[in-house]
């Protein structure tokens, strides 16, 4: 055959933004999951799945330019013509149930959702066209102790989830401060608010000064290049400048709302916003969020430009490196707030919701980030060794009585030799290997060969309980005792 003639081959490859995981990863993600979802349960939050797909229409801020339909989301139109695109996120699809569902729905409704999302955006380190997000929102509240129990539900969720005590915060604003602070400076167009809070976003990359300018005139960058500031004069600058470091200067939510009190002068909206952070503030003491769990933080503002209240951020606290040991700055790892708008899209009425999202790859990320890999410990099944064709009723008699004990096992099915269907067993990360050669079917015993041990020796670990300690790498034991002898090493017992 000619190269003109020879078959075209793809090359095998991942699409650009989208990832492969196997068992180490998924199993992280499951039990991180689980853990979240018992603690969302325990809070009578009930269990939601949309589909995929939701109405092009019906995804709100991200819905696609009528000549651009795959803006943003992967889009495809139905065979009536109807645009429908994967869902962005799971809000949207909450949205749209509540308003096609809310005549017979529990008010308020309290659900909590997980799933994959897809971004048609453009990928980098990091950032991923699909991902797995988890929430948990109240629809049909207005009352602050609603936002409160959100982050209660949070701070107990990510502790399930494997953060240890005082390794995240739970970062507390209201977008009423904020307007009420640019009300008292006369500030009422809302691109120059807007403009305030992509100023305040670059405080912890470029400090006071830096802000300062973006919040008056504009700022240079080494560049050369200049960034158009919001147009405050010097009094408003410094007013916001105040208002966001309330926060830093320490002492409870309290001494923070009394801070706050001072600077924002009075407003009605500021003063709404205030007796809302008061109420969350008494409701966390209620529900035992410690001020180390969970502080007022005027300072946050991502999200505070679609939030029409409480907004808030989990930010993680561990030390946390790289691949390469290098230490990172893994910063927020979920975040939610008010957002009283949701359904009126759909309704034309406003319904109250507050509510917490966050990544489920990028937690597991962290934890493996921080040491603290949910799923370190995942290993392979058991593997059988197989011999030769005539004994194969022996080998699955024996993974059959493992799986019967809740101990998962398989018998090698390749074609490979003893040392190549242990180097498979290691490969699998198997805790042992069952080997029930001639001999052993003869005499009716079993051999057993310990995994785990020889890994455990073969990483230097030496500060394993006795009985590890004490246990010999191979034994051989009569046919009759294969499981226990067998769960000893899996289970340490």
């Amino acid at each position: 055959m000619t190269d003109e003639t020879a078959p075209t081959r793809p090359e095998a490859r991942s699409p650009r933004g989208f990832m492969d995981r196997r068992a180490r990863d998924l199993v992280a993600e499951r039990q991180i999951l689980t853990a979240v979802s018992a603690v969302y349960e325990r809070y009578g939050f009930e269990a939601l799945d949309t589909g995929a797909f939701e109405y092009a229409d019906a995804l709100g801020k991200f819905l696609p330019d009528a000549d651009r339909p795959n803006e943003g989301v992967f889009a495809l139109q139905d065979d009536d013509e109807q645009w429908m695109a994967l869902r962005y996120d799971l809000t949207a699809p909450l949205a749209r149930f509540a308003a096609q569902n809310w005549e017979t729905l529990p008010k308020p409704f309290r659900r909590y959702a997980f799933g994959p999302v897809w971004r048609n955006e453009k990928p980098g380190p990091g950032r991923f066209r699909e991902f797995t997000q988890c929430d948990a929102d109240t629809v049909g509240s207005a009352r602050p102790e609603a936002d409160a129990e959100i982050i209660a539900m949070a701070s107990e969720g990510l502790a399930a989830a494997g953060l240890p005590a005082g390794s995240a915060v739970i970062r507390i604003n209201n977008r009423k401060l904020l307007n009420g602070l640019l009300a008292t400076a006369g500030v009422s167009d809302e691109r120059q608010k807007l403009g305030v809070l992509r100023a305040v976003d670059k405080l912890d990359r470029l400090g006071p000064d830096g802000v300062r300018l973006l919040l008056g005139e504009g700022r240079k960058d080494e560049s050369g290049a200049f960034t158009k500031g919001a147009g405050l004069n010097a009094a408003a600058a410094e007013a916001v400048l105040a208002f966001t470091a309330a926060g830093a200067a320490g002492g409870d939510r309290a001494s923070v709302l009394a801070r706050l009190a001072d600077i924002i002068g009075g407003s009605a909206e500021g003063d709404a916003g205030l007796a809302e952070l008061a109420a969350i503030d008494g409701a966390l003491k209620s529900l035992g969020v410690s001020e180390a769990q969970a502080v007022f933080e005027p300072a946050i503002v991502r999200g505070l430009d679609y939030s029409t209240g409480a907004v808030f951020e989990a930010e993680l606290l561990l030390e946390t490196t790289d691949e390469k040991g290098h230490p990172v700055r893994f910063g927020s790892i979920g975040g939610g707030g008010r957002y009283d708008d949701l359904v009126a899209r759909f309704t034309g009425q406003t319904v109250p919701a507050t509510g917490f999202s966050f990544g489920v790859s990028r937690l597991a990320s962290a934890l493996r980030a921080a040491g603290r890999d949910m799923a370190a410990d995942v290993r392979g099944p058991v593997v059988v060794i197989a011999f030769n064709n005539e004994d194969m009723a022996h080998y699955f008699a024996a993974a059959g009585e493992l799986r019967a004990a809740g101990i998962a096992a398989e018998v090698y099915l390749g074609s490979s030799g003893m040392k190549a269907q242990m180097k498979y067993a290691d490969r699998r990360l198997a805790p042992a290997a069952v080997i029930l050669g001639g001999d052993e079917i003869a005499a009716g015993t079993v051999t057993i060969k310990d995994l785990d041990l020889g890994r455990e020796l073969a990483a230097g670990i030496t500060d394993n309980s006795q009985w590890r300690g004490e246990r010999p790498g191979q034994i051989s034991c009569p046919r009759g005792e294969l499981v226990a002898s067998v769960a000893k090493i899996v289970r340490g017992a």
